[in-house]
């Protein structure tokens, strides 16, 4: 509608990583492992897409916990099938 105020989108910023936080994150996209931060309402959440299953963290965070969590399960994945 022409009156109605245009939304603007939704940040949750920007997260310092290191060069092997990004070769955690190569590592498991080429696997099919892919984490994202996604909004839930004022707050942000963890979803894991595994193989086209997708799993949401139960846990609601501030965007910079949720950025950590996400580095977090992206170590975790590399370590435990990086054999």
């Amino acid at each position: 509608m022409v009156w109605m105020k245009k939304s603007a989108g939704k940040s949750p910023g920007y997260h310092k990583y290191t060069d092997e936080d990004m070769k955690r994150v190569q590592w498991c996209i080429d696997r099919k492992i892919k984490i994202a931060v996604i909004p839930n309402g004022t707050k942000w959440q963890v979803e894991l897409n595994i193989n086209d299953n997708i799993h949401l963290d139960p846990e609601i965070r501030e965007a910079s916990e949720a950025y950590k969590k996400l580095y977090e399960y992206y170590k975790y994945y590399y370590d435990k099938h990086n054999k």
